[in-house]
């Protein structure tokens, strides 16, 4: 032992257990990629796509207890690779961090994927009902009370927009806002008598690993003034993690910005018609 630590440190032999740390959280975080990529471009089909993205998550679990393993052999030994080991804990904690804090999330919030302003009668999925009819999907109609009362006790600040500017106008404003998000609209109708109700459906996608959310948003004249409703639901899995809620809140709150810029803008009074010029008398 005293022969091994005289040497120069440059001499003494890597940890196998090192490298094998390290090589595993370079894996994991190909695998991490290569999973986002399959869901985001439709490669597979979405189980596949989880299932390299939880064995990723496995791959890194294990290079952390192999790296533990790495740093108790250097200790005793005093062979080299803390560099590695570092570089490996420091990828892991990169690839864990976020699938973390959505295990934190899971255990904190309600296990709904639907959301709506209007549990009573929610924006219905017409031309979305077609995509949501695979294997694993959600079905298109609304979840059901239960998720209306775990909606209201967690995210009670949810509700129907009420506008004071009239239907068309807050048609326009809320497409516009759905074309700014980049969300894929599926079927659009403005508003027209006698019923004046407008209907939009677009598919929104989640930040990271891009699962596909539905969105069904309902305007409808009340009186001179309008009433938005909106409903968000995951088309895969019984929960969504609370990106429906955040989705929606982020929308209204834009929504109602837009319309009280819309109604602060001074309406421009029309240009004078110019002048006639006097008639020219001719003297005879």
């Amino acid at each position: 032992m005293a022969r091994r630590f005289s040497a120069p440190y440059q001499q003494e032999p890597v940890s196998g257990l090192a490298t094998w740390s390290r090589n595993l959280a370079i894996f994991s975080v190909i695998a991490v990629a290569v999973s986002i990529l399959i869901v985001r471009f439709g490669f597979l089909e979405v189980k596949p796509a989880l299932a390299t993205f939880f064995g990723a998550l496995a791959c890194a679990a294990l290079s952390i207890l192999i790296g533990l393993g790495a740093f108790a052999a250097i200790w005793q030994n005093g062979t080299r690779g803390m560099g590695r080991i570092l570089l490996a804990f420091l990828i892991d904690a990169a690839v864990l961090a976020y699938p973390g804090y959505l295990a934190y999330q899971y255990r904190k919030l309600p296990r709904i994927y639907d959301v709506t302003t209007d549990s009573i009668d929610p924006p219905k999925f017409e031309a979305l009902a077609q995509l949501r009819t695979g294997a694993g999907t959600n079905p298109a109609v609304y979840a059901g009370l239960y998720s209306a009362e775990q909606q209201r006790k967690a995210y009670p600040d949810i509700e129907t927009v009420e506008l004071e500017v009239p239907v068309d106008r807050a048609y326009e404003l809320t497409l516009r806002l759905v074309h700014r998000r980049k969300w894929l609209v599926i079927d659009e109708r403005a508003p027209q008598p006698p019923r004046r109700i407008g209907r939009i459906e677009a598919v929104a996608r989640t930040p990271i690993m891009g699962f596909r959310e539905d969105v069904a948003i309902r305007v409808t004249a009340d009186g001179d003034d309008s009433r938005v409703d909106i409903r968000s639901a995951s088309r895969y899995f019984d929960t969504d993690l609370g990106s429906n809620a955040a989705r929606v809140k982020k929308l209204i709150e834009d929504i109602n910005a837009a319309a009280e810029n819309d109604k602060e803008k001074p309406v421009k009074k029309p240009a004078p018609a110019p002048k006639a010029p006097p008639a020219k008398t001719v003297k005879k």
